[in-house]
């Protein structure tokens, strides 16, 4: 079918203007297999913007609430997390892959779905849209097309992306750019249907994904964890990294400096909450890209300009900020929360909630249960908020910078109830690299499947590579050489327990990372044990007095920061059988698990105890 056919003089003229036959093809093509009723090219003008906004409402996929600018969208009751079984790279002959990841042939994957979306767009409008991911007129970005029938999608794009149609004029007519192209399918009760033929698939030779049956925004909102694999690749082909990390600013009290952070943590371990840290700012909550650049300083973008975060236990004492800019008029997004009056509640927002209301099973009330016969809580545990980072008061001043912000330190976290301690700093950047490879995490909501899981779950990226595990490593060694101004890497644990009660606050993160910013400048003396550097009790008192205005604790330090020697014995046994069913591990790797396995045993052997105290080891 030509575009002439199907699209009017206005969507033509906007079109050609981009005089970017690339572009065209792929719009043509797959106008023809999904058969739309209409296709409208949007713009960067504010009113294509609006378009899409007023559209989203008109068709029902989002609801206007009682405040100003919020809206609410609810996602289909099997829909509601990241599809990671039917997420597939597309893999081409005689290319390799890690061994933990989920490929399809080709050829193959290519006829299962583009069957599925042939005419998956009938009755339906397609949105084009041109996104930049990362900051305008910068190396660091990499331009997007997305094809959607889903209004909900295109109004969460534009607030977490920047505009990228003028951009896509300044190709000059080059394929230089991703390019996405999604369906809700058919819609029963306004959700996707066909959840069965679910598919999102990865078209690395393409630059491309393509996905169908679904709403949820972790598998139909292309520019974020789809465009992220795509980087991944690019990144690892062009010695750069593409990682799921936040990027924030510290600050720390009367000093006049501002250190800049990456952090990587699988979905609901602290990521968010972390990067919004009061008295801190924000850049990014969820990916970056990361540079070298001229003089040898590492340099990262966000390459959204908005947060999808997860809403579950966002309260006003543990989450201030994230709370206040939910509770007051602004345009946002909620998603899978619960609806009364015309307001939204969830889950631990620290307040009274309704007994009935309408959520994502329909019309709830406390005690209604599922069709699996477990009851049905007021909010989905996943739920989420989108907003725009521009309009909360800690937004970093830089944080559309084209060159970037200097990045001093990467810090790995995970949601680990018996064995990592809060924070700990690596002995180098070799070691980092093994710190970041080894993390492991507990399953949450946010993906499907069963919670509560330890997975193996490299850089907080593994559910997102489209790369061999061995080469991931290699790239990350090979930067380290490329920098001349070092980083420092941490690792960090909000989720130790003791007897199902957590050993620390919410908030005490907070005295974490400001510990480690004191470290980038020597500020902080450290104890070295067979992890890594660890703080001094005395500093951490000092900085939980002048960070959070209480007490701390030496029997809690001594909980928190004893090494549990057989767990962490244990945990390398697991990383062991896991990296020796990969291929072409570097060597350093093995020697960095084979110095930590021996430094613990050697630990254990000297104090003759598997559970050590901090002050047993030696400050530096």
């Amino acid at each position: 079918m030509s575009l002439e056919k199907i699209l009017d003089s206005e969507n033509l003229e906007k079109l050609g203007a981009l005089e970017n036959k690339a572009a065209e093809d792929i719009i043509e093509h797959f106008v023809a297999l999904c058969k739309p009723d209409k296709v409208t090219v949007i713009t960067d003008a504010q009113e294509d913007i609006d378009y899409v906004r007023q559209l989203a409402l008109d068709n029902g996929e989002e609801k206007k609430l009682e405040m100003e600018g919020h809206t609410i969208h609810f996602d289909g009751y099997n829909d509601q997390a990241r599809d990671k079984g039917n997420t597939k790279i597309l893999l081409p002959k005689g290319v390799e892959v890690s061994k933990a990841l989920n490929t399809v042939p080709r050829e193959e994957g290519l006829k299962e779905v583009l069957s599925i979306m042939d005419g998956c767009m009938k009755g339906k409008e397609m949105l084009v849209r041109f996104f930049c991911l990362g900051p305008l007129d910068s190396e660091f970005s990499i331009l997007a097309l997305q094809l959607t029938d889903s209004a909900y999608v295109a109004h969460s794009e534009d607030m977490l992306y920047r505009t990228g149609y003028e951009q896509f004029k300044k190709l000059n007519g080059s394929n230089e750019f991703f390019h996405f192209v999604h369906s809700a399918g058919e819609l029963e009760n306004g959700a996707s249907k066909n959840v069965d033929k679910r598919r999102i698939y990865v078209d690395l030779q393409e630059n491309r994904v393509l996905t169908v049956n679904n709403q949820y925004a972790g598998n139909s909102v292309g520019l974020k964890k789809l465009a992220l694999r795509l980087a991944i690749k690019k990144a690892n082909d062009e010695d750069w990294l593409t990682e799921h990390m936040f990027v924030m600013g510290v600050h720390p009290n009367g000093k006049d400096r501002v250190t800049y952070f990456t952090g990587a943590f699988p979905s609901a371990c602290g990521k968010t909450s972390t990067a919004m840290l009061p008295g801190q700012t924000i850049i990014g909550d969820d990916i970056a890209y990361i540079r070298v650049d001229g003089e040898g300083q590492a340099r990262a973008v966000n390459i959204e300009q908005g947060i999808f975060g997860i809403i579950r236990d966002v309260n006003p004492e543990d989450d201030p900020i994230i709370y206040k800019a939910l509770t007051t008029p602004r345009e946002t997004i909620f998603s899978n929360v619960l609806i009364n009056n015309g307001k939204p509640y969830w889950l631990g927002m620290g307040m009274e909630t309704p007994e009935d209301g309408m959520n994502f099973s329909g019309e709830w009330q406390e005690g209604k249960k599922g069709k699996e016969g477990k009851e049905i809580p007021l909010a989905h545990k996943n739920a989420r908020y989108t907003i725009r980072i521009s309009e909360l008061e800690n937004a970093d001043k830089n944080a559309d910078d084209p060159k970037g912000v200097p990045v001093s330190a990467f810090i790995y976290g995970g949601r680990d109830s018996n064995t990592n301690i809060p924070v700990v700093e690596s002995l180098n950047w070799p070691h980092g690299v093994f710190v970041g490879a080894v993390l492991e995490s507990e399953t949450t909501a946010a993906t499907l499947g069963k919670e509560g899981e330890l997975k193996h779950n490299p850089m907080a990226n593994l559910d997102f590579l489209t790369v061999p595990l061995s080469t991931y490593i290699n790239s990350h060694l090979r930067f380290g050489e490329y920098v001349d101004k070092p980083i420092k890497v941490f690792a960090t644990n909000y989720f130790l327990k003791e007897q199902g009660k957590y050993l620390n606050g919410m908030l005490d993160k907070k005295v974490w990372i400001l510990w480690m910013e004191g470290r980038i400048y020597n500020e902080f003396k450290a104890i070295e044990t067979p992890l890594g550097m660890i703080p001094l009790y005395e500093d951490l008192k000092k900085l939980f007095r002048q960070y959070l205005g209480k007490d701390y604790a030496k029997k809690d330090y001594d909980k928190q920061f004893s090494i549990r020697v057989d767990n962490y014995l244990e945990k390398f046994n697991r990383t062991e059988k896991i990296f020796k069913a990969e291929e072409k591990i570097p060597d350093v790797f093995w020697e960095h698990l084979q110095q930590q396995i021996q430094r613990l045993l050697d630990a254990k052997k000297k104090f003759g105890r598997s559970t050590i105290p901090p002050e047993q080891f030696t400050t530096d």
